[in-house]
């Protein structure tokens, strides 16, 4: 039987789908593919005597309210896949394949309006612009954050180009990072400019870089964490890894030692894949969660002994750095219309330095 999962608003803001009702989704959602920066919104498992057909028709079957041409527009901007692979309008689907349509962005009501917030722009051309996001800003609308966030911000910054449209999955971010988590974001300002970097994404060949302040003395100089990721059983609001290769997605993290604190260790990861909650996921698998993450538990005091006067020692990094330790420090990329490999780099923001001088300050005063 054709199955349907997570429809979505966001088939509305690219003409897929008419208005619908559906309880919205937040930030968090399990249908975020992280090497693309798309969501999975809609999900059909084509029936075993189904005959073989072109799939736009197909779609323009199932999908009640649309149009062929918009379907073929998806298909167009990479949003419509068979079993994990973007494919034309033309192909011709086939017994028992997956058919998923990605968005952009989570879905929220309404569109996406201009507000005037300021932003860290590092480099803009025609084609695309770098941004250096702070912590405490949401990149997407989403459930308690319908406002103020990352798209609102640059559909203001761009809102005199013709040629953008923030309501469209033909341009705009093409990949993200959490809403407490700072650093570096590409956005593309033309379709050819979001499809030349979301492939690249796709294939794993962008360079991206994070600093992150994690609990507990690591030992070794560099490693390598490789695990499948996938939502924790026991919590729908974190990921968890698991070694089991049939549960979740495959990720792999690497990671070298920059400075040791005694009780923390700053250290510098690198991405293979990136998955949802990658870094945070990893560094607790193995021991280290990040500094203050209060989500994967990095928000009590793991490692020293805990006296008053370091107990207030830490409480007070904690309110100095009030979230998860972790900057997306360098971002390269190959430029999509003049092919040059570009690296961009964003120093640690005030939170993080003043942080780690506190550590510093600290671990040459120690006693014990």
């Amino acid at each position: 039987m054709t199955g349907f999962d997570d429809t979505d608003d966001e088939l509305l803001a690219a003409g897929l789908l008419p208005e619908s009702p559906e309880e919205l989704v937040d930030d968090d959602s399990d249908a975020l593919d992280e090497d693309t920066g798309l969501f999975e919104h809609y999900r059909l498992t084509v029936d075993k005597g189904q005959e073989q057909v072109r799939i736009d028709k197909y779609l323009f079957t199932h999908i009640p309210g649309t149009s062929r041409n918009r379907i073929q527009k998806a298909a167009e901007a990479g949003l419509i896949r068979v079993d994990s692979k973007p494919v034309k309008s033309n192909y011709r689907i086939k017994p028992c394949d997956v058919i998923t349509i990605m968005m952009d962005r989570p879905r929220y009501a309404g569109d996406i309006e201009p507000e005037d917030i300021p932003l860290d722009i590092i480099y803009e051309d025609d084609d695309l612009m770098v941004i250096n996001k702070p912590a405490g800003m949401c990149v997407h609308p989403g459930v308690g954050n319908w406002e103020g966030t990352l798209v609102n911000a640059i559909a203001w910054h761009l809102k005199d180009n013709p040629d953008y449209d923030p309501n469209s999955p033909e341009v705009g971010l093409v990949h993200r990072i959490d809403k407490d988590t700072s650093g570096l974001l590409v956005v593309a300002k033309t379709a050819d400019a979001k499809t030349s970097l979301g492939i690249q994404f796709f294939n794993k060949t962008t360079h991206r870089q994070y600093n992150a302040l994690v609990w507990g003395l690591i030992d070794e100089d560099t490693g390598t964490v490789t695990t499948q990721i996938a939502r924790d059983i026991h919590d729908r609001q974190r990921f968890a890894a698991y070694s089991d290769p049939s549960i979740g997605k495959h990720a792999i993290t690497h990671y070298t030692v920059l400075e040791r604190l005694g009780y923390v260790t700053l250290v510098q990861c690198q991405l293979e894949t990136g998955r949802t909650h990658q870094i945070r996921v990893h560094m607790k698998h193995i021991g280290h969660p990040l500094f203050n993450d209060e989500r994967y538990g990095g928000n009590e005091i793991l490692k020293g002994t805990p006296s008053g006067s370091y107990r207030q020692f830490v409480q007070g990094c904690f309110d100095v750095c009030p979230r998860q330790a972790l900057h997306a420090r360098t971002l390269g990329f190959v430029h999509p219309r003049t092919g040059e490999e570009l690296f961009f780099n964003s120093e640690l923001p005030s939170d993080m330095t003043v942080l780690l001088d506190r550590w510093r300050n600290y671990i040459s005063h120690r006693t014990i």
